[in-house]
């Protein structure tokens, strides 16, 4: 049924007045290159299957209880991972209900709050959603975000970090202004992408992430998510770090709504997953080493390439012609993401693939710029 047709006569006001969020796209196709929606192009670690076999055959029995609330032994482990204590750890049915929650423990104020007016497309539905005051904070000419302009009296300010879908990286000075300037205000760090950043100084992605200023700044709360540098985008896993007191106010709101968010697979997966370190160092930079590449390949097309700490890269056609790419590879069955937005859409975000799926983009790119230079001629 077709939504002009849906009688909305019993929704209630918020109901009809939303406007949803709106994934990336799904599509079927035969011989699909996807490259639209950051999913890591290498599988789970072995050990995450090996764990939900054996809870689905040594403990299957136990599938007719309700999995541990608070998914202690995944805390455990993260906690151990991170050098954190178990109550600086909160765990939910992927990253995105654990900012939902956050936005319902920390923002229902009158003071507003602040982000990029260029970052993860979710958090304006999700201001909407529970009756926040968003205020959106330009982004500089080249899309990095300055600290001063967030001066301003709020309830938090929520950024991406690497953003998106930019791909560019906040310092953790930055961020640890921003948390002294507004010591009333919960600052929120979304690190979905933390694993794959890299500075000059630093070589790994934990070595830049906020999770390194909870203990210092008692209003940070850091997100993480098992979907990108884990690869588990399908078992739904998501994490929060933060002082005692931010985490025990994540904790009541969610056993306030959903007091199981993970059952005993997920849990299972997950926590095998961060025991799997060689695996997730070696799949990381096997990602970084691609991007790489990818990223020179594009160059070398006349593309413009912002630098990017994710899984993905953020690309302008040397004419700017990022709508008609986008459309010219989806008829050759290789999907990439273009957002229709100010300011942004000139540009193409592009997952990182595997080296045969670059090899198709690249390849169907040459073509497209052969054919545009002889009608040009």
């Amino acid at each position: 049924m077709s939504e002009s047709k849906i009688d909305t006569r019993l929704w209630s006001s918020k109901a009809r007045n939303l406007s949803p969020y709106v994934p990336g796209e799904q599509p079927q196709h035969d011989n699909l290159c996807k490259l639209n929606t950051n999913e890591n192009p290498f599988p789970p670690s072995p050990k995450v299957g090996e764990a939900i076999v054996k809870v689905l055959t040594q403990q299957a029995q136990e599938l007719r209880l309700y999995p541990a609330p608070e998914s202690n032994d995944l805390r455990a482990a993260l906690a151990q991972a991170y050098d954190l204590d178990v109550s600086q750890v909160f765990v939910g049915n992927g990253s995105d209900e654990v900012l939902a929650l956050i936005f319902a423990s920390f923002f229902l104020k009158e003071r507003p709050l602040l982000s990029p007016d260029i970052g993860y497309s979710f958090y304006p539905v999700y201001a909407q959603t529970f009756g926040v005051h968003l205020v959106k904070i330009p982004l500089e000419d080249d899309f990095s975000i300055d600290p001063d302009a967030y001066r301003q009296p709020c309830s938090g300010i929520i950024i991406a970090n690497p953003n998106a879908p930019t791909g560019l990286l906040l310092s953790l000075a930055d961020i640890r202004k921003l948390a002294s300037e507004h010591s009333n205000a919960v600052i929120v760090i979304d690190e979905a992408y933390i694993d794959f950043a890299q500075t000059d100084a630093d070589s790994t992605g934990s070595q830049v992430s906020a999770v390194s200023l909870i203990n210092e700044c008692d209003n940070v709360i850091v997100t993480q998510t098992f979907s990108k540098s884990r690869s588990l985008a399908g078992l739904r896993v998501g994490m929060a770090f933060g002082s005692a007191s931010l985490i025990e106010a994540l904790t009541r709101m969610k056993n306030s709504f959903n007091s199981y968010p993970l059952d005993k697979l997920a849990q299972a997966g997950a926590t095998a997953s961060v025991l799997d370190v060689d695996y997730f160092e070696q799949t990381r930079q096997q990602v970084i080493d691609l991007r790489t590449s990818l990223t020179s390949e594009l160059t070398a097309l006349g593309y413009k390439v912002l630098p990017s700490h994710a899984n993905f890269i953020f690309a302008r056609p040397k004419d700017g012609n990022a709508s008609a790419v986008a459309s010219t590879l989806r008829n050759q069955g290789i999907i990439v993401r273009h957002f229709d937005k100010p300011r942004i859409n000139e540009y193409l975000r592009i997952t990182v693939g595997t080296s045969d799926q670059h090899e198709r983009l690249i390849n169907a790119l040459k073509e497209l710029h052969t054919e545009t230079s002889m009608i040009a001629d």
